[in-house]
């Protein structure tokens, strides 16, 4: 049942991301493409392409530390014996889970915080934006929470053919 909520939660991830970065990747091309033709330009696109940039930093970071594609210094732990090494892994994992829930936290109160404030061009509530804080920190304990067993015994990220992160550090 686990290994079906995770799934569920990676591809529904994975999905929104995609959504997300093929209607910017859109919305940019577009307006760039109107403003040679035209020399005119779509008033509300550079906003709403930030926007999504937002949301896109926040929900990926969670799939990027399921590959372990964030930047790591793994020297120490490597050097130290199996036991010593599992022990500091397993503190890192707490230590990070304590910082993305403390994240979350900070976002939801600034989301609350901002969310009188209005953007200049949509007029939307910066809740809707600050939503990604707390959501993307979410999903970051979220895929910690799934990843975190292995990491911790076996110092293995997940693997997957699309997604390499050691091909990607050699570059």
């Amino acid at each position: 049942m686990i290994e079906r909520f995770e799934t569920l939660v990676v591809v529904l991830n994975r999905w929104l991301l995609i959504l997300m970065l093929g209607a910017m990747a859109c919305i940019i091309f577009a307006n760039v493409v109107l403003r040679y033709l035209t020399d005119d330009s779509l008033v509300w696109a550079e906003e709403v392409g930030r926007y999504l940039m937002i949301w896109v930093t926040f929900l990926g970071a969670g799939l990027v530390l399921r590959f372990g594609g964030h930047v790591a210094i793994e020297d120490l732990q490597n050097r130290l014996p199996r036991r010593a090494g599992i022990v500091l892994r397993a503190a890192l994992v707490a230590v990070l889970m304590v910082f993305f829930g403390a994240m979350a936290w900070w976002g939801l109160e600034y989301m609350d915080f901002m969310q009188y404030q209005t953007t200049p061009v949509m007029g939307i509530s910066y809740w809707w934006i600050y939503l990604a804080s707390p959501v993307g920190f979410g999903l970051l304990m979220l895929h910690l929470a799934f990843v975190a067993r292995r990491y911790v015994l076996e110092q293995r990220y997940l693997e997957s053919g699309e997604i390499d992160a050691e091909a990607a550090a050699s570059i």
